[in-house]
């Protein structure tokens, strides 16, 4: 990494210990985070003060963002790793010169000295929705990849990961980041954003060859592009519903072509891998693997808690609530983020009915009996399977995650490795990674024994019914 040579002052050298100081820095974080941290929050750092006198330490960064996430999150772990390499314990400030601040003066200073007026740009709608923001996108480790690179993506559009692949199952939170990254590209630039859905194109689409009179065609068709294709970000949600629909598959290979050609940012969401997609184009699912495929996880109990407990906040119940009552929720509600709003809404009409100074797990377990039983088992989710399976085998989701061998838990794994493979588009690692972080191999080997096993065992198939009907 090349250094800059001078202070920001302007008065001292980086000596050639400072170049080698902030080289074993910068190799030391790289030890102690994971490679895709690395690269998003470290690599393009710059190092601009090193004073050791008055234990100060100044950093440039490349994107705003950036201030706010080593400040929160990697804070003391620079912290640390300058004490260190040097035994000093040195005021770490991390500088960034915005754009944005400087086009706005080049803007004050053209209408001030009276060259022409500012145009008045059209209103653009971008159909985002504003109360959707990284601030209310709660973060854990089934997620944070994504709202990472998601981040990265809202402060250098068209320059980092494009196209942008975010999937996973419905309701974990895909739509809400997306939204997150096209405000923030909307508050802190001029840059056009458009957020739609495959169904919305479709539609869009579709209505060219609907019309009857040639004239109003073209006028459409050129409607059309200019939409889609005079963006800066293209923002298109569920990507899989565009299965089965060849042309309008032909037309946003083009669009997709005509924006990432001119370094316009496209950001797509899918309930599977671009691999899964079998049924779209391979040119499509080609190039959707062109930038950063990231994976966004059902929520752990931990990152469930932390939902509930944003969701209640300013509330009526927010005070009222008992921490096991938080829990309780969190460990009945396991299929995706939309159960756990339900959860609460009912919880929300149900004492806004009885009135309560004080909501405790009793109570919550009435307003929820009928909400919770009806949902539990409701999607055909890994986790939904793997609750199923172990109720009915009596143990425990820890236990067919966990590395125990005997066979009351072992052939229970296996079977839930069997019913997730047979009853959801998931694919063999993701599998293995869901039980405890299994290779590949396991899973197919688990998968092969239990269809020969129920070949030979009719008690299993009973099994096997009784499981699914759960399901």
């Amino acid at each position: 990494m090349k250094l800059k040579n001078m202070w920001d002052c302007g008065v001292k050298r980086l000596t050639t210990d400072t170049n080698e100081l902030w080289k074993n820095f910068l190799d030391s974080i790289y030890k102690d985070i994971n490679a895709a941290s690395f690269h998003t929050w470290f690599k393009d750092l710059v190092l601009l003060q090193y004073d050791p006198i008055k234990a100060k330490i100044k950093i440039k960064v490349p994107m705003s963002i950036s201030c706010k996430i080593l400040g929160e999150n990697y804070y003391s772990l620079i912290e640390e790793t300058f004490t260190k390499l040097t035994g000093i314990t040195f005021d770490i400030e991390f500088i960034f010169e915005s754009e944005k601040e400087k086009t706005a003066v080049d803007n004050f200073q053209k209408e001030i000295l009276g060259d022409g007026e500012l145009p008045i740009e059209e209103k653009w709608e971008s159909n985002l929705i504003p109360e959707l923001n990284f601030d209310n996108f709660v973060v854990g480790d089934s997620n944070r990849l994504a709202k990472v690179a998601g981040m990265a993506v809202a402060e250098a559009p068209g320059k980092i990961h494009n196209p942008l692949f975010i999937y996973g199952k419905s309701g974990l939170g895909k739509t809400h980041l997306m939204h997150a990254i096209g405000n923030y590209i909307v508050e802190h630039s001029n840059k056009k954003v458009l957020y739609t859905t495959s169904d919305m194109f479709m539609n869009d689409y579709t209505g060219i060859a609907n019309l009857e009179n040639q004239a109003n065609t073209v006028e459409y068709a050129n409607s059309f592009k200019n939409k889609y294709r005079n963006v800066d970000v293209l923002i298109i949600d569920d990507i899989q519903y565009l299965v089965g629909a060849e042309k309008t598959q032909q037309e946003f290979f083009h669009t997709f072509n005509t924006l990432h050609q001119a370094n316009k940012q496209i950001i797509i969401s899918s309930d599977r891998s671009p691999d899964d997609l079998k049924k779209l184009e391979e040119r499509l699912r080609s190039r959707f693997m062109w930038g950063l495929p990231v994976d966004i996880y059902p929520p752990d109990f931990e990152l469930r808690c932390k939902i509930i407990k944003e969701k209640i906040k300013n509330t009526s119940i927010a005070d009222k609530l008992d921490e096991d009552v938080i829990e309780f929720i969190a460990n009945s509600c396991q299929n995706d983020v939309r159960f756990l709003e339900g959860a609460i809404n009912r919880l929300m009409a149900y004492t806004a009915m009885v009135v309560p100074d004080h909501i405790e797990l009793e109570f919550a377990n009435e307003a929820l009996k009928d909400f919770i039983n009806k949902n539990i088992y409701s999607e055909n989710s890994i986790e939904g399977i793997q609750k199923a399976v172990a109720d009915y085998y009596h143990i425990t989701v820890a236990d067919l995650k966990g590395k125990k061998k005997s066979a009351n838990i072992a052939y229970p794994r296996q079977i839930g490795m069997y019913l997730c493979r047979m009853m959801t588009d998931e694919t063999f690692p993701r599998i293995g990674l869901e039980f405890g972080g299994r290779d590949h191999s396991t899973v197919i080997h688990a998968c092969d024994k239990i269809e020969k096993d129920l070949k030979n065992n009719p008690a299993l198939g009973n099994t096997i019914k009784e499981i699914k009907n759960k399901v």
